[in-house]
């Protein structure tokens, strides 16, 4: 049974950790074009990401989702998948990540003990998506998609972050491209974190009931109670494997059935995604190393500071300065 319970007495059992705020792309509703990332002497290290985890499982946390940034840059990092892997009690390990890394990595990722992946997709138009991306290459993440396919991985799902204007004529051909390839698919609400220049967030701002509407003109949408411990609501078409989600900060609020804390870069344990309360377990572990049953203690009193719930708005206003890259996708 889980320690982990916050305030409002929902259970804990999904843990999302950050391994790094860089990334080579820039998508544009993630981080602004010219950033200063944190020095990596800021960073936790391999070891602490791993003691970390360590304790969160034995706290009763079943899921841990590796992020960034984009976390195949971190050097390392699939040391840590095998580490983390092979924690007893942990019964799904996943990871997020923009593709562009799978070609190279995703069969040493699946040998690791990688169980799921996620992976980012908001475009099939080549010179639209460099500039959703600012320097990514299609081609390079639809390789990644099937390479990741080929190394055995079941549980593949792409997340589209659709924006009104820019992206959302293109919301059929991205079903289309999952069915093709066998895999799920979220569509996801922009969320207000972090100041962007390029578009007003108020004016393209897209609904997930819309986006939905649109599918179903052209497929039935059969609703399912299927959940990956995450906030996607998941629904089934008749005549395909493949899943669509839809995440919805703002028009379906998710909170009430939260199950999950995050832990950023450089060690800072963030009780809500849309909120500032937050403890830094950093300065535990590096006061205190190899002291896990004391940050096991700071972990389950941070639960009290969980917040019942996020106040997003869509009119356009930062409601969170920081970026998502440094708050781990």
């Amino acid at each position: 049974m889980s320690a982990l319970v916050d305030g409002f007495g929902r259970t804990v059992r999904y843990l999302r950790i950050s391994v790094t705020d860089r990334c080579d792309f820039r998508c544009v509703y993630c981080m602004a074009e010219e950033m200063t990332f944190l020095p990596r002497a800021q960073l936790l290290t391999l070891e602490e990401i791993a003691t970390l985890s360590q304790a969160f499982v034995e706290l009763g946390v079943e899921k841990i989702r590796l992020t960034g940034g984009e976390p195949l840059v971190r050097q390392g990092v699939l040391t840590l998948v095998q580490k983390l892997g092979e924690l007893e009690g942990l019964r799904e390990l996943a990871m997020t990540t923009n593709g562009s890394g799978l070609v190279k990595h995703a069969e040493a990722l699946r040998l690791g003990g990688l169980d799921r992946l996620n992976i980012s997709l908001d475009s099939l138009k080549p010179e639209r998506f460099k500039a959703l991306t600012r320097t990514g290459d299609l081609s390079q993440v639809v390789a990644g998609i099937r390479a990741a396919r080929r190394a055995g991985f079941q549980s593949i799902k792409l997340n589209a972050v659709l924006l009104k204007g820019r992206n959302d004529d293109e919301i059929l051909d991205l079903v289309n491209f999952a069915r093709d390839e066998e895999v799920d698919i979220s569509f996801i609400e922009e969320m207000p974190l972090g100041a962007i220049s390029e578009h007003n967030r108020g004016e393209t701002f897209l609904s997930t009931d819309t986006v939905r509407e649109t599918i179903e003109k052209h497929y039935q949408l059969l609703p399912t109670t299927e959940t990956t411990l995450g906030p996607s609501r998941y629904y089934r078409m008749v005549d395909s494997q493949s899943r669509i989600g839809f995440i919805s900060p703002h028009s379906h609020n998710f909170c009430a059935a939260c199950n999950r804390v995050r832990v950023t870069a450089e060690g800072r344990l963030l009780l809500c995604l849309g909120n500032e309360h937050s403890v830094d377990l950093r300065a535990v572990m590096r006061r205190y190393p190899g002291d896990i049953q004391r940050l096991k203690v700071h972990i389950v009193a941070a639960m009290m500071k969980k917040p019942e719930r996020h106040h997003f708005t869509t009119d356009g206003e930062v409601q969170i300065v920081r970026f998502m890259n440094a708050t781990g996708g």
